[in-house]
């Protein structure tokens, strides 16, 4: 193909790229491909594609290949960090990134994502200098100083954190899932009044990226315990390992906690507002049925649909339990089990901490089961995990849906 040709149908596709056109975009990338192997445009330009897809390996791979081509290209450097930072493979993102800035060093889409990168790998102070440096060149721009916001706040700067949370919010403009964002910051740095969940989306966006070291995290670095600590909970409380029951796995993420439950299920499903966490646990082969969904639309939808219903960390991003466990209720059948996980607060039913997670009361957690309907089995305080060398302190619920009870209508 002539160069001007491939020049046009680079042009061609790219344009259909911008306007959201996928599909027709990666025709043309494949047909300039087919012609002219290793041009490096086509496969950066496929390999931002793969990542919009959440298509880890494919952003992997045509971005190693345009680096091939190319490899003192800054874009191209720039494309394949954020393709390693979403693969999980953050001092490699980093390595990149800052590869990027050596040759492009304005960059404030490469300098916010070194940022980001470097505080998810518990490097915060490193953080501060390029997400400072991206909000001077973007001074209008909520996204950088959003991601300053949670380094400063990662730093133990909890006044520069609400600045740039506030700033944040004040240039969220018509981003109402940005704008939703800052303001729980706030909350959590006693900024704001405490919303009574976590936002969705930040849910949502928190555990996509967290998907592929979420493993390697908790149960290395922070020592998680949870799911193992439920399911011995719920052996003692009398349930037997014997595969007969209908099991949820709420907020089931790479499916740590399916893990745990196998011994108890006969069918197994999982709920996961992340796309990328319910990847993840796909791969694991335990779950006959896996829903990307909120938990709170999602299970009134289903009365008595379940034996069991267990959630290991994941009442902690909502602050009022009462709709939550009503709808646990509802969607177990008579004689059906509830248990689940809340990290443990004193003062009030529920609070906010710094951590962007609420903590619960457990004798308030009590009395909103019993108001659910929903009777105590077992009940045991528990360190859930270490974080910042410091043991989290939770509570374990067991409880029982009567038998008497009618199924939610």
């Amino acid at each position: 193909m002539p160069q001007a040709d491939s020049t046009v149908l680079l042009r061609e596709a790219a344009a259909l790229h911008a306007r959201g056109a996928l599909a027709e975009a990666e025709r043309l990338y494949r047909q300039l491909l087919r012609r002219q192997p290793n041009d490096p445009n086509a496969h950066n330009l496929l390999g931002v594609l793969a990542r919009q897809r959440g298509d880890a390996a494919g952003a992997l791979r045509h971005t190693e290949r345009a680096l091939a081509a190319a490899p003192e290209e800054p874009v191209f450097l720039a494309n394949r960090g954020a393709a390693l930072a979403e693969a999980g493979r953050l001092p490699e993102a980093v390595l990149a990134f800052r590869a990027a800035l050596a040759r492009r060093p304005e960059d404030p889409i490469t300098l916010r994502n070194l940022g980001q990168a470097l505080c998810g790998l518990g490097d915060a102070a490193a953080a501060l200098a390029p997400l400072e440096q991206a909000t001077a060149l973007l001074p209008e721009a909520p996204e950088p100083r959003l991601a300053l916001a949670h380094a400063r706040r990662e730093a133990g700067d909890a006044a520069g954190a609400a600045e740039a949370a506030a700033a944040a919010l004040a240039r969220a403009g018509a981003q109402p899932a940005l704008a939703e964002q800052a303001r729980f910051l706030l909350a959590a740095l006693g900024a704001a009044p405490a919303p009574d969940r976590a936002p969705a989306a930040y849910v949502r966006d928190l555990f996509d990226q967290f998907a592929p070291r979420f493993e390697a995290e908790l149960t290395g670095r922070l020592d998680y315990r949870t799911p193992a600590l439920l399911a011995a909970l719920l052996g003692r409380a009398g349930l037997p390992q014997a595969r007969t029951l209908r099991v949820l796995d709420l907020g089931c993420g790479t499916g740590l906690s399916g893990a745990a439950l196998a011994p108890f299920a006969r069918r197994m499903e999982g709920l996961d507002l992340s796309p990328r966490m319910l990847a993840e646990a796909r791969k694991r082969g335990l779950y006959h049925a896996l829903h990307e969904a909120d938990l709170l639309d999602w299970l009134p939808r289903q009365p008595a649909a379940f034996d069991l219903i267990a959630a290991a960390d994941v009442l902690n991003y909502l602050g009022d339990l009462a709709p939550a466990l009503a709808a646990i209720a509802g969607a177990l059948v008579p004689g059906g089990i509830a248990a689940f996980s809340v990290e443990v607060g004193e003062g009030a039913p529920f609070a906010l901490g710094e951590a962007m997670r609420y903590r619960h009361d457990p004798a308030h957690v009590g009395q909103v089961a019993q108001a659910a309907g929903l009777a105590p089995m077992a009940r045991q305080d528990a360190v859930l995990r270490t974080e910042k060398g410091a043991p989290v302190q939770g509570a374990l619920f067991v409880l029982r849906k009567p038998k008497g009870a009618l199924p939610a209508r």
